[in-house]
Parts: C-alpha cells; structure tokens; sequence
C-alpha cells in the first residue's frame, strides 16, 4: 500500500491511498480518515460509497464528514468506484453511466468486464482487510452509507451482510435498479440477461426476498432530476412497509443530486450511525 498524499484535519489524518488488487487486477485508489484516537484505541468504521462518475475524492473534497467523525471518533473509508488503468474496459460508447466510473457494485460475470469488474468482493472482502491490517479499525464495528449508484451499493450490502454492519443509510439511492434504466444497462453488461441474477444486487428484490436489518436511513432530495425516472424510493417504502423494516425516508425539499444536498445532511447520517456503532 502507498500513501499518495496525507494532511491533518480536524486534529485527525486524511490520506490518500493505493493498493495493487489482486481482485479487480488494477491499482485501486481509496481515502481513509482517522480521528484522533488514545494510543492503542481502535474506532468503529463507516464505509461511504460514491455514485456513478465519481472516484473517492468526491466525497473526500466535498463532503463534509471530518468535524463530525473527528468529534464522534469514527474511521470514514472511501474507496473508488470502479476499477481503472489500462485494459479496463469501458462503455463502447463512452457513456457516464456504465464502465469507468460506474462499477455498480457488483462483480461482473459477462465478458470483457468479468476480468476486472469485481467491486462487489474488492469492496466487502480485499479492502476490509487492508483496512483492518493497516489502520486502527474495529471490524466488530461497521456501517455502510453511500450517493445513488452508491446508496444502492450501501443498501444491497448492507442487507445482504446484515451481520457486519450494523447500520445501514443512503443519499438518493437507486433503491431498485431492476426496474429503472441505469440498473436495467448496467445489470445486463455485467450480469447477463437473467434478471432472477440481478435480484442479490436489487435493495427491493433483497427485501421481497427475505433479506432484513432493523433499521434504515434514506435522504432524499425532492428537486432531484433523477427522482422519478431513476430512483424511485417508493419502491423502497413500500417493501420495508411490507417487510417491518424501520424506515426512515426524509424528502427534503429544494434539494437536488448534488453534493450540496449529501454536505447537508452529512452529520445527521454519522450521529445516526454512531448512536448504533458506539
């Protein structure tokens, strides 16, 4: 692992990092802030997944986490959002929404993205361990949150690993990409054509299908473009309602897709997840 940059914050250490992956055979980029902590302390994680376009540094520019994880004593980890480098494939048109920058958290079994596209184990298995060897992380305490493409990544594993983690929230997710146009493109490309395999990779579909956590938190801006066409949270009432899942769904006015919207509420979701992580 190399540290590409480092700076202290907030009386913490944000850092930049690189790591070969063995996983999606590339050199992936993540970011990790530390807070400060008693010598020998270790400190419960939230993992923040970022949305289509992104890499780690959208978050980690623009997000806002610092002051609340330096008070309330929590490691935030941001890794990439796809694999990247040479012979990585991308969309053949070279659209936003699929290839570089749109990994979707899944683990690719269709060709030429099968090689390289496994976000889905680089995310849940290869980083949590450089996380837990290389910083001073309690494992024993996780939550997952994540923006869009990224909610959807929070919730699926967040309920598929109901274990681990143990809180689970999203900005604007894309609660039920089986049935909305960035899910159907991207679960075929990397999937295959056989929805019922698109179901583990599906927020509703995990929940119709038996998946369960006590408790989630959803912000969701209602000047969204992407609401109606893309999102659909209702989806998600409907089958947390169904399922006896505590949701929390806030629509809040005026607030569209951006980071101004997640900068926000930023704070809300880490108190949220540090009342169950400590």
């Amino acid at each position: 692992m190399e540290k590409v940059s480092a700076n202290r914050s907030f009386g913490g250490t944000q850092g930049v990092y690189t790591h070969k992956s063995s996983v999606t055979g590339t050199d992936m980029t993540f970011s990790v802030f530390v807070p400060p902590h008693a010598e020998g302390a270790t400190l419960p994680v939230v993992w923040y997944l970022s949305g289509l376009t992104c890499t780690h540094a959208n978050v980690t520019d623009k997000g806002e986490f610092r002051a609340a994880c330096a008070e309330l004593g929590l490691i935030f980890v941001a890794p990439d959002t796809s694999p990247r480098g040479e012979g990585v494939p991308d969309d053949p048109a070279g659209a936003y929404d699929f290839g570089l920058g749109a990994g979707f958290y899944v683990d690719a079994t269709e060709a030429p993205y099968a090689e390289h596209y496994k976000m889905w184990s680089y995310v849940t298995e290869e980083l949590p361990a450089v996380i837990a060897a290389n910083f001073p992380a309690d494992m024993e305490r996780q939550a997952i949150m994540g923006h869009s493409m990224g909610g959807h990544g929070a919730l699926t594993i967040g309920l598929t690993l109901a274990d681990r983690f143990r809180s689970v929230s999203a900005f604007a997710p894309i609660v039920a990409p089986g049935r909305v146009p960035w899910g159907e493109k991207a679960l075929t490309g990397y999937l295959g054509t056989d929805t019922a395999a698109w179901r583990r990779h599906d927020a509703v579909a995990l929940i119709e299908d038996g998946a369960r956590v006590p408790a989630l938190l959803v912000d969701q801006g209602a000047a969204d473009q992407f609401l109606e066409g893309q999102l659909r949270p209702e989806l998600l009432a409907a089958a947390c309602s169904e399922a006896g899942i505590t949701l929390t769904l806030r629509m809040q006015p005026g607030y569209d897709h951006s980071y101004y919207f997640i900068a926000t509420f930023m704070e809300d979701h880490l108190r949220w997840h540090a009342a169950r992580l400590t």
